[in-house]
Formats: C-alpha cells, structure tokens, sequence
C-alpha cells in the first residue's frame, strides 16, 4: 500500500527546482481578464484562475510522484509525460502521450480514457487523480470506467486508484475500496501566476530530471490485446443471438461482460424505425421514412441499466433520448466529436433487419432489466 510521504502531504517544493515554471499553460484567458481589470471574486476570474490552478496543482503532484517512487522500494514502473518523456505520436490502441502531454488510451480516432499519472508495484496498478474541487461526487463517477479499462488490458495486474486532494474536501468517505486517498496542505498557484504575469524575465534553475530504470515511456508498455470497436460489434451481435430470447440476459451480466458495460457505459441492442419510435418518444417534425433510432442499454452509476435512444442524422449530427426520473423525455445533442458520435455510426452500419426492434420488444426488455436490478439489490 502506497503511504503520502510528508514532502508530498506538506507541499515542499524543495525538491523540485523551477520545474513548474518549465511547463506551458493554458493562461490567455485569464491573463485578458486580469488586463480588463475583472475583480477576483468576480465568477468568471475565478473559474479560469481555478482552472488554471488544477493544471499548476497537477504538474507540482506529477513532479513530487517522480521522486516519491524513486525511492520507493515497492513500485517498479512509473510512466513519464510532460518533458520528462521524448516526444511521440499519440499511438492507436495503446497506452501514449498525447499532444496536450497527457497518458491517455485511444482507438485511431479517439481518445478513450486519460490518466494523470500511472504507478506500477509487482502486482498493482495504481492510476492516479489529482484535483483541488471540493466535491469529488463528478470524480467518482469517472474512476469506474478508467478501472474497467485498465482491468482489460492489464488483467494481470490489481487496478486501484490514488486519489490525491487538498485538505477540506468532502466525499472521500465515499469512494470504492480499491481507492487509496491523499491529502495535502491547501494549495495554491500564485507565485506561478506572478511568474507568468512577469513577462518571463527571471532566470530559471535547469529542468531537474529524475532519471531511473523505474521511469518508462507509455507506448512501450505491453498490454493485453484490446480492438474499441471489434469488442462493441461482438457484443452487439451476441446480445441478440439468443435463439428463444429477445436479449441473452445470461451474456450480459456476464461479469467479464460488465466491465465492458462499465467501460463502454452503453451497449447497442437494435434499432426502431422511425414511425414505431415516433409513438414512444413523441417525435414532431418530419424525418426520413427509413430514419432509424438506434436503441442502446446504459449502465447507470447506480448499476441499474436503462434504455436511451439515439437518432443520428448526419455523420456529426447525434441527439440522444431517454427518460428521466418522472418518466418525461430529455433530449440531447451529442458533442460532434465525441466517441458516441463514432460508435452509433460503426455499429448502425452492422445492423441488419434482423436487429430491428418493436414496442413490445421495448417493453420486455426494460421488465428483463427492471426485475434484474430489482433482484440484485434485495
């Protein structure tokens, strides 16, 4: 088990030279508002000065891990990023760096999970979160779907995760078992700002690198075998090849199954023509008599699974449906360049007729998931 040294708990930035003014940040805007005078209180100052801070508090927790697990005699790999690393492609299917210098996982066209920092022991996998917001109830959302992921391509290894936040915040009580939590000192990015605002006319102490046998680079990591898409059209054909059954309920709660799910968030089960979709979700407006609303199961941060419907018009143009907790329906429009835009496209393509689906399928298929839940949680 991973314990926080003082030096990382206290803050000391004694170690680490002007490291954290060698990095680049992203200031332009919260340089033009300290320019027009905005007032520091104002929400707009203190929304791009918070961003700003959660970059500076990343960098300094990045450069404190790489002394920490030097001398650290249980960890055996640590993945160097920023400038500690040469410079590569972000390389498909596999662990790299990305150009905005971060490790993230990603299909050719794109990118599936980032991770802040990632420590390997002889039988764990530690990847590590960073962040100074107070209310870790988004962050917690987002660790099971980086877990299921490095559980794929890493199967050998434990998956946990290293959490790290400033004194103060709250819902850490809250995170699974296989998280280890850290608090520091509060944190705070002025003296870096200052620097930035000084037109950069101090001289800097040399970039100071770690080097050691532990420090690897991403791509060259070995991982288990892993195709994005190729796993999401086997899924989808194999949901629906049950010979008696509407959805194979045994395939999908499959545990090796369900971390997909908690990978993927959504499988795809079929499609509804236009006009059976029409009466179920209320449509108005005219749309393509073959226009296909492409029917998916979502897996709740709850574990229970809900149906949603999405309905893509052009290769960006994406809105999904589903229904809230009083049973009325939200719409929404997919970000352009998301992954889901991808997914729906890829998989509405290998769907034949034989994928398509009726209200009365639709209604046995949320009783199946209902009383699945239902019995999984009495």
């Amino acid at each position: 088990m991973l314990d926080i040294s003082e030096s990382i708990q206290t803050l000391d930035y004694s170690d680490i030279a002007d490291n954290l003014l060698h990095y680049s940040y992203n200031t332009r805007h919260l340089l033009s508002l300290v320019e027009k005078g905005i007032d520091k209180e104002d929400p707009s100052y203190l929304s791009s000065y918070r961003s700003f801070e959660g970059e500076v508090f990343e960098n300094f927790i990045y450069e404190k891990l790489l002394r920490y697990v030097e001398n650290n005699d249980e960890v055996e790999k640590f993945i160097l990023k920023g400038f500690h690393q040469n410079k590569q492609k972000a390389y498909a299917n596999t662990l790299s760096i990305s150009e905005k210098q971060q490790i993230v996982y990603r299909t050719k066209s794109r990118e599936i999970s980032e991770f802040d920092a990632m420590i390997f022991t002889k039988k764990e996998l530690y990847f590590v979160e960073m962040t100074l917001v107070k209310s870790v109830l988004k962050l917690r959302k987002r660790l099971r779907k980086k877990k299921a992921l490095l559980e794929i391509i890493f199967p050998n290894y434990e998956i946990k995760a290293l959490i790290i936040l400033n004194e103060g915040a709250t819902g850490a009580r809250q995170f699974p078992s296989y998280c280890k939590v850290w608090f520091t000192k509060e944190f705070s990015a002025q003296k870096v700002l200052e620097y930035i605002q000084s037109n950069k006319n101090t001289k800097l102490m040399p970039k100071s690198r770690v080097k050691s046998s532990k420090m690897v680079e991403a791509h060259t990591l070995k991982l288990h075998p892993f195709r994005y898409y190729n796993t999401l059209s086997w899924i989808t054909k194999t949901i629906r090849s049950h010979k008696k059954h509407i959805l194979d309920m045994q395939f999908l709660m499959n545990h090796k199954i369900q971390r997909y799910h908690d990978l993927y968030t959504k499988f795809y089960i079929g499609y509804m023509n236009i006009q059976e979709a029409t009466k179920l979700l209320n449509l108005d407006g005219d749309y393509n008599p073959d226009q296909r609303v492409v029917v998916a199961i979502e897996k709740k941060h709850s574990n229970e699974m809900v149906l949603t419907y999405y309905i893509q018009f052009t290769r960006k143009n994406l809105y999904l449906y589903s229904f809230d907790e009083n049973n009325s329906i939200v719409k929404e429009k997919k970000d352009p360049y998301g992954i889901t835009v991808t997914e729906v496209f890829h998989i509405n393509k290998m769907m034949d007729e034989s994928y398509e689906l009726h209200i009365s399928n639709i209604k046995m298929i949320k009783k199946l998931l209902r009383e699945r839940f239902e019995r999984d949680n009495t």
